[in-house]
């Protein structure tokens, strides 16, 4: 186990920055310590206001979501559940769209966690988070159970994020490792955004499809096909935030038959077509990817001290 503690953790570049528009309030981004590398992913920390109340589409991912509210509770509903709030919360991976309930304001932190991460710092495969979310204070030790609320007195992002990654490094525990063959082919499919067929990610390991599928799915929680669907979704929705490429090019660019197949696989794993994401949902830019700064009128930087 890593040494606990905000100050076992080495200090890293961070920035800030943030958008006069009106809605994004505060965003704040900085990379993992190295220890943490192998299984954490972004780390972002947000403050959003003044949009109207509704639903923000928690898109299908190869990575799993924590997030810590700074403030009121998020409300999350994954496929087949009922809205639950949450002070601190795990959303594993999943293949339908998640709802995350607002009523125009958010304010919180979020880091993915690669499906390593899963069982370093949370102590299980991610199969057993797949298409749900856990509280938090489930998963870490006894004595971070409180983190939501001792992260939100503290008064800079910096030292907020870090005392999550600190509860995480408490966690960590390097010997917890899916077996090589089955991390392999999900490097397999990751790497080439899921357009690598099945039999040549089997024959990588040297299994057959079937043994692969099942020890696949028993890490992973999705199946090998459903994984690389995810995976070129999951590249298509980073084109169309970016906004600077045809969605014939994007479903093109990502294995899509065509644009009409990208809609439909849309629909399928977002619950709507691309621009209607882009226009229905105002939180899809903030919470799902920092290509949302490309989009802004005007850029200024914050100090890490404004909250």
């Amino acid at each position: 186990m890593a040494p606990g503690g905000a100050a076992s953790l080495p200090r890293r570049p961070t920035t800030a920055r943030g958008r006069s528009l009106g809605d994004v309030q505060e965003w704040f981004t900085t990379d993992a310590p190295a220890a943490l590398a192998p299984y954490v992913g972004r780390i972002c920390g947000y403050r959003v206001a003044g949009l109207a109340p509704g639903v923000h589409v928690g898109m299908p991912s190869l990575a799993l979501t924590l997030v810590v509210a700074l403030g009121p509770p998020i409300v999350v509903s994954t496929p087949g559940n009922r809205p639950r709030a949450y002070d601190a919360m795990v959303a594993g991976l999943h293949e339908r769209p998640a709802a995350i309930h607002h009523d125009g304001a958010q304010h919180g932190i979020q880091i993915d966690l690669t499906p390593a991460g899963a069982r370093a710092l949370l102590g299980c495969p991610a199969s057993e988070l797949v298409s749900d979310a856990v509280d938090l204070s489930e998963l870490l030790d006894p004595t971070d159970r409180f983190v939501a609320e001792q992260t939100e007195d503290l008064p800079t992002w910096t030292e907020r994020v870090d005392h999550v990654l600190a509860a995480l490094a408490r966690r960590l525990d390097a010997t917890r490792e899916a077996r090589p063959e089955v991390a392999h082919a999900w490097q397999q499919v990751t790497r080439s955004h899921g357009r690598l067929p099945v039999g040549e990610v089997a024959a990588s390991v040297g299994w057959s499809t079937r043994h692969l599928g099942e020890q696949f799915r028993a890490e992973y929680g999705l199946g090998v096909k459903t994984a690389a669907r995810v995976a070129r979704f999951s590249r298509s929705a980073n084109l169309v935030r970016e906004g600077r490429t045809p969605l014939a090019d994007v479903a093109a660019g990502c294995g899509y038959a065509d644009q009409a197949h990208l809609a439909r696989e849309w629909r399928a794993l977002a619950g709507a077509s691309p621009s209607r994401w882009l226009r229905d949902d105002e939180l899809a830019v903030v919470h799902d990817d920092d290509r949302m700064l490309l989009r802004a009128d005007a850029m200024t930087s914050t100090e890490d001290g404004d909250v």
